[in-house]
């Protein structure tokens, strides 16, 4: 069954603020395997301009990621979720994210779209810090699958 395209424009409510913390970004750089020492040295970052640690451009992706889990939870959109795969990602930063940044983040839907039979659907996160200035704006394309054929 189609996604209702109703729901194109549609926001969800900021979440609960998120306290980026320097052993989480610490912790995250290394799994990634990116070794920059402006994102585990408050003096390396420091050197480059920013007032602590900042995190890997990709950090963010787990706390958007969080976040439009309040779309595909919206029982009226009619998401199957067990026939969702992650289509892409992309990110546009305002400025890094930083330790000791508190981060919101507001989902909207911005476009809904079937094709070959697969219910493609974009989610913009608008993520904001604690002063509510604009950090990142993070894009998110869920693809369900479509149903197999009897």
């Amino acid at each position: 069954m189609a996604l209702d395209q109703s729901f194109v424009g549609r926001a969800y409510p900021p979440t609960e603020p998120y306290e980026v913390g320097r052993e989480k970004i610490r912790e995250f750089a290394e799994a990634v395997g990116d070794a920059n020492p402006a994102y585990t040295d408050t003096e390396a970052a420091r050197a480059l301009g920013h007032p602590d640690v900042i995190a890997p451009p990709t950090f963010v992706f787990a706390i958007t990621f969080k976040a439009a889990g309040q779309v595909v939870a919206d029982p009226r959109l009619g998401l199957d979720y067990s026939r969702v795969v992650h289509g892409d990602q992309k990110f546009a930063y305002k400025r890094p994210v930083r330790a000791g940044d508190r981060l919101t983040v507001t989902s909207t839907i911005e476009t809904i779209r079937t094709m070959a039979g697969n219910d493609i659907l974009d989610i913009r996160g608008e993520v904001h810090d604690q002063d509510g200035e604009h950090v990142v704006t993070a894009w998110t394309k869920l693809v369900a699958r479509a149903a197999e054929e009897a």
